[in-house]
Formats: C-alpha cells, structure tokens, sequence
C-alpha cells in the first residue's frame, strides 16, 4: 500500500488537538517533502527519520515521498512527529500492514540511531486518547509522568524496533501501569506549621483561606515569619482530586518538568523572585508557555516583597485572579492556561522595614505602599499584619498546633462548603452569593455600617461577606453570625494601615 495514516497529537496550550499524518509514496525522482504547515524542528525530521530508519535495517523507499500534517492550518513544532512519520514510511512501503497501526496514536522524537527520545506535553495528549479509545506508543523516559494518567492504555518503547515487533505480533510488549499513591503520601515531612513560633492571629487567617480558598496579604516588619507561614501553607491543604492534580501535571509536561509520582496530589508552590517579567509570572513569548500563575495551578503562588514587583507586572495578575485562566494572544496562534491559584503576597509595611520607624515619614510609606496598585489589593480577601515576637515567644517550648490538625478542620469546612454549593466560597458569583451567605437583618445593618466607615468597594464588600461565610463553616454555623462578620472584618489590615498615614 502506498498511502498510509498515522495519528498523532499537537500541542496547543493544554490542548491536544489530533494531526493525521498522512504518508503517500509516487515514482519519480526521490524526494522527501512534509506539508502541512511545520516549523523548522519539523522539517528538520527528515533526516532523522531518514537516519533511524537506516540504522533500524528498514528499507528506506527510493520514490517520492509526501507527508502531510493534517489538518493543515494548525502550526505543528518540535519533534513529536518522528515517530509517526517514521511509522507511516514503514507501512506505505508495505513492511507493515496498514491494518495493524488502526487504533494506535504514536508520539516521540528520533535519534539518529532510531532510539526514541522523550517529548512534552504527553498528559494531554494521552488524556484526548483515552476519550478517543485509542492506545499510545510513548517514549521510555516519558514513563513516569505517563503513570499519573489512569485512563486510556498505553505502551512505553525505547526504539522504533521495539515498536515494529509489537506491532507485527514478534515480540509483545506489556501494557504500562497507573501510578496508585495514597492521601497520607502527599504531604512533605520536612515543613510543619508547628515549627512556627507564636503569630497565631497569622495561623487562623491561613486556615480561612485554606478552608475558603482565599487570597492572603502578610504585612510585617522584617524576621515575623511571612515567608515561613506561606512555604507550610500546602501542608494545611487537603491533597488534589485526580481530576484537579491532572490539571496542574499538563501544565508541568508543557515545559518538560517531571513531577514526583509519590507526591503529585501535593499543592503546588511557587515562588518567583521579584525582578521577574510580567511573560514569566503570567506567561507568553512567541510560542505561547505557561508563566508562574499556571504552574501555581490548583496551588499557592508566593510573592515575598510584594512593592518590589514592577506595578504592570503585578497588574497583570488583577485579570487572572478573577478568572482563573489566562489568555496569551498572539499573531499566531491564541493559547489559554488554567491559573486557578491562591495568592499570599507579603510586604514590610514601609522601605526601613517598619511604619513606625523614624528613618521614614507617612509620607515615604506612602510612596512605597503605592507601587501596589488598590485595584490589586481590593482582590486580596485578607489582610492580616504580624507583630514582632517577644522574646518568652522566641524561647518557648511549647509545643503548638501541627499542620495535620489543621487540616483535619480545613478539610470538613470544605467539605461543607462543597456540599452545599459545589465550589469554594472565594469562587462564588454575586448571584450565588444571595443564595448561599444570606445575612441575617442584624448582621446585614452592621455590614452596611462598617461598608460606609471603611469605604469599601463593591468587590470588597462580597469578599468581606465570602470570608464570613468560610468562618461561619469552620464554626459550624449554619448562618453568619455577628461575630463570623466581626471576625471577617477585622482582616483589612492594609486598609487600616492606609488610613492611619492619610490622616
């Protein structure tokens, strides 16, 4: 048979759109040519496939040879064709069945000895398989990430050979297995809550925003334990659903990135550096890749000296929190990621580190604090500032909470607020918010009162009344009550700040 197809898969964002290559052998003079609209890494592929197939003691046909990458107007890069192209030239030229290559997608790249070579993102393609019940040829070293995927069938190979022998029935090769790894298994044993000292005021707002789902703001003189409050933050996180874990393992195998399999359902953490680009923390260049907020999927990203970020940088982020995905555009192509994450951002409340510090007038605080925009803070559910700790804090031997305590409650909150209705309480709409936190006539005229005094927004107002409703659940109260409010509004800190210096 001279034709032959192939299926394989592209890469587009978390996508994995199906390409069939289509191999077609005519006389004339030899001639290797690849259409359908690929970039130099896929031109590129001739000569592996050329080389693998040599080496492999395939014969390599003496005719004109087309390939054609449909469907046509999809951009196909990098070297994740090899494989099916070098399938496809094997059974056009008759030394493979036609019929033994329907229900398999193929995906590698080359080496010029036909060993094949690992490619990224194999979780969405092997995902958009499995929906479309086909089994998959997979590099040797994309193995272990291939193992998370529990849906679909799939084979790990080392050559082309390999692949050739099985397909044609001469030597079978074992299906790959799932990973299975257990909720006790996904938390780190070398953080606890319990190694921070004091700050318990501090500890309570992270069990909100762990139960609730909310953004956190630490402000705080330097050496308060901001950064080591956020690092144990996963710690007091139920572990990932698979559904959710997946999610965030795609994004991983975009760029490459293994992810340990004994503890992939631990929530992601992610710290990028203060001199990062708005592409790196939101994501984009030329050919579009996930930026931090992606990787922080599901998780918590951390941003440690928060007025040190560029303000455009910082505001690219306003879009995203709302949202939980990010859209880069570009001419060629448009690309969305998924950036469902927490943020705990944490600042010292002033350049000399403190606001009462001599070295710096209101004024000087101010022009500090104004390199975060008020946009960017009305989105931060809570705002807590964390004293300095004493001495007797600093030498005490007591023993306090452990991150598994804290969970265990974070865990039912959760749990409550799924059952009733269906998501997290930071990710209620303004309609569901009239269902599920009705406010009581007392609690409502209070919130109206402090409304009006703390002028705020509108946004802020529904996270004030978000926050409650997480407090009431960790309280086990049905209703909000005044003191779940009470509580909630207490957590302004950076508005508090702000209207002591404007005094």
């Amino acid at each position: 048979m001279s034709l032959a197809k192939i299926y394989t898969r592209a890469q587009v964002g978390v996508d994995a759109p199906l390409v069939t290559v289509e191999v077609h052998l005519s006389n004339g003079l030899p001639a290797f040519n690849i259409v359908g609209l690929p970039e130099a890494s896929v031109k590129e592929s001739k000569e592996r496939v050329r080389c693998a197939l040599a080496h492999c003691h395939f014969l390599f046909p003496e005719q004109r040879i087309t390939v054609n990458l449909a469907p046509a107007d999809l951009p196909k890069q990098g070297g994740r064709y090899d494989l099916a192209i070098a399938i496809g030239i094997i059974v056009a030229s008759g030394q493979l069945n036609h019929t033994q290559t329907e229900g398999y997608e193929f995906y590698g790249e080359l080496a010029l000895t036909g060993e094949i070579r690992e490619v990224t993102a194999i979780i969405p393609a092997l995902i958009a398989a499995a929906n479309a019940q086909r089994c998959c040829y997979i590099p040797k070293a994309n193995q272990m990430m291939a193992s998370l995927v529990s849906s679909g069938v799939r084979k790990s190979v080392l050559s082309l050979r390999d692949v050739w022998l099985d397909l044609g029935g001469q030597q079978a090769l074992p299906f790959d297995e799932h990973m299975e790894c257990s909720d006790e298994d996904q938390f780190s044993a070398h953080i606890d809550m319990n190694e921070v000292k004091g700050q318990a005021v501090a500890k309570r707002v992270l069990e909100i925003a762990a139960a609730g789902g909310h953004n956190v703001l630490f402000l705080g003189p330097p050496g308060t334990g901001k950064s080591m409050l956020a690092q144990r933050m996963p710690t007091i996180m139920p572990p990932m659903q698979i559904d959710q874990a997946l999610e965030t393992a795609s994004v991983y195998s975009l760029i490459g990135k293994n992810i340990d399999p004994s503890q992939w359902r631990q929530r992601p953490f992610r710290s990028p550096h203060h001199t990062c680009s708005a592409v790196a923390l939101v994501g984009g260049s030329s050919t579009p890749k996930p930026g931090e907020i992606s990787l922080a999927h599901n998780g918590i990203l951390f941003l440690d000296e928060l007025p040190e970020y560029e303000r455009k940088v910082l505001d690219s982020l306003r879009e995203p929190m709302e949202t939980g995905m990010v859209n880069i555009s570009r001419a060629a192509q448009q690309v969305d990621f998924p950036a469902r994450f927490q943020l705990i951002a944490a600042l010292n409340p002033s350049p000399t580190g403190c606001h009462n510090d001599k070295r710096s007038t209101p004024e000087q605080v101010l022009r500090y604090l104004s390199k975060v925009s008020g946009p960017f803070i009305d989105r931060i559910d809570l705002q807590i500032e964390l004293p300095r700790l004493s001495t007797a804090e600093l030498q005490s031997k007591a023993e306090a909470e452990s991150s598994a305590c804290i969970r265990g409650r974070v865990e039912q909150a959760r749990l409550v607020a799924l059952s009733r209705q269906g998501k997290d309480n930071a990710q209620l709409s303004s309609k569901e918010l009239d269902r599920y936190c009705v406010l009581l006539d007392g609690v409502a005229d209070y919130l109206a009162k402090a409304t009006e005094k703390l002028h705020l927004s509108p946004r802020s107002y529904h996270r004030v009344v978000k926050v409650a409703r997480t407090i009431a659940d960790l309280n086990r109260h049905q209703d909000i009550m005044l003191t779940d409010l009470k509580e909630a509004l207490s957590y302004r800190a950076f508005e508090r700040l702000l209207s002591q210096l404007t005094r």
